[in-house]
């Protein structure tokens, strides 16, 4: 008989969620019973005893809660690890879920490499519990291996705690790798503002063309014209008057510059959209952060623009002599990418209540400087904007996964956790936050040449 990796029991009443866990558990050699509901699972787990159980919440009859305090209240069962996995996030279903007797929690949708990995952890604790309660029974029958046993199981802890460790960093990762993903939201939700972007020349180009190839018809009719005929004789004369041909000469080689222009600005943008999202190799690659910093003002100038709320938000650049600086380019693009989108939403809340001429009177502005350190190993960064500010328990919390000020659905609270993370553990430098209630903020990215 093979051996499996472990007995695992999933409840769920959701036949695809039901489905889904089940065939991930199986493909790593777990063994696996799925049930529908709760008291279905409790009839199944006469004949099969799970070492671990990930159990539902919302469920019909039965919800998980019930389930999970029913089996604490039975001796065979209530040392058997449940994992919860539901689609409910608040902060009070998560305590409740605890304070019934589970181990962990797990938010739907799930990730797979988030679930095995929790899985093979609380395995790990439920096998650890078992060798202690057995080493204990050991302890009483065999006091002359006392010692032996607890160095052993001491060794075990250690690597265990080790493993889980590695685990949970692990998972850290896989978490923050997932919510880099925010770049693509980022970009897609900068679609429309780039398409924008795009259309516009496009348009007078399209425009320009069509009457470009008017005036190249017209050219060629009079040429015909005056390839019939040897004389310039009255039907010539009168249809070059018609042509008018000093006003196409005139006109057509502006309508080429037109066009010229417009292909310039599409290719600004593509160039601009490329170096934004510059992937990244393995090792830091020389990157010059002002092209960094112009893609990124160009791909959120749709947002710069005045609407019919406030006038344009002036950007000023006080760039200095800045030497290419070896880094990863795509990640520190998200860092300016992360802070200006932050920076503009700022602006916007501070114009809550103001008339359009109010905010003219004191222009919304982002003053972005770079320079060398004295020393002139670090590159510096500064992204001011003359908002509204930030009191003193909002700056500490703003580089905590999870923290935000904005309303729910506008801000995932991960931009500048992932920012902080970007900056001082992918390149050891340092990104710090300086800002005033009435008067702006500053960010400072402080990163090593």
């Amino acid at each position: 008989m093979i051996e499996n990796n472990g007995r695992i029991i999933v409840v769920d009443d959701t036949p695809a969620n039901l489905h889904l866990l089940s065939n991930l558990l199986e493909e790593r050699d777990y063994e696996v019973r799925a049930f529908p509901s709760a008291k279905l699972a409790l009839i199944g787990m006469k004949n099969f005893l799970p070492e671990l159980i990930l159990l539902d919440i919302m469920m019909p009859q039965m919800n998980g809660y019930e389930m999970c305090e029913y089996l604490k209240e039975d001796e065979q069962w209530r040392d058997i690890p449940v994992i919860f996995i539901s689609a409910l996030n608040e902060i009070f279903d998560k305590v409740k879920a605890f304070s019934v007797g589970a181990v962990d929690y797990i938010t739907k949708p799930v990730q797979a490499e988030e679930v095995l990995a929790r899985v093979e952890t609380h395995l790990q604790l439920f096998r650890l519990r078992e060798i202690l309660q057995k080493t204990n029974f050991i302890q009483s029958q065999k006091l002359a291996q006392q010692n032996r046993q607890l160095k052993t199981l001491n060794q075990e802890l250690e690597k265990a705690n080790q493993e889980l460790k590695e685990k949970y960093l692990q998972l850290e990762e896989a978490q923050l790798q997932l919510v880099k993903n925010e770049k693509m939201v980022t970009l897609g939700n900068l679609v429309t503002g780039i398409a924008h972007e795009i259309n516009n020349p496009l348009g007078f180009i399209g425009g320009n063309v069509n009457i470009a190839q008017k005036h190249l018809q017209d050219l060629l009719v009079g040429l015909s014209l005056y390839r019939e005929h040897s004389h310039l004789d009255d039907e010539i004369v009168a249809e070059i008057e018609y042509l008018d041909l000093e006003f196409v000469a005139e006109d057509f080689p502006k309508l080429i510059a037109s066009m010229q222009a417009g292909y310039d600005i599409i290719r600004n943008i593509s160039t601009s959209l490329r170096t934004f999202a510059r992937t990244d190799t393995n090792k830091k690659t020389e990157f010059n952060l002002h092209e960094g910093l112009d893609s990124t003002l160009l791909i959120l100038k749709y947002r710069l623009k005045a609407n019919e709320n406030r006038p344009a938000i002036e950007i000023i650049k006080n760039y200095g002599n800045m030497p290419p600086v070896k880094c990863y380019a795509g990640q520190l693009n998200q860092v300016f990418m992360n802070i200006l989108a932050n920076a503009i939403d700022a602006l916007d809340e501070s114009n809550a209540g103001k008339t359009f001429q109010e905010i003219e009177k004191e222009p919304n502005r982002i003053t972005i400087t770079t320079e060398l350190s004295e020393d002139k190993q670090k590159a510096i960064v500064q992204i001011a904007d003359n908002g509204t500010g930030m009191p003193e328990e909002v700056k500490g919390k703003i580089f905590q996964q999870g923290f935000t000020t904005k309303e729910v659905g506008k801000g995932t609270g991960l931009g500048m956790a992932i920012a902080n993370q970007i900056v001082t553990e992918k390149h050891g430098g340092k990104i710090t936050c300086n800002s005033l209630v009435g008067q702006g903020t500053i960010f400072t990215i402080m990163i090593p040449r």
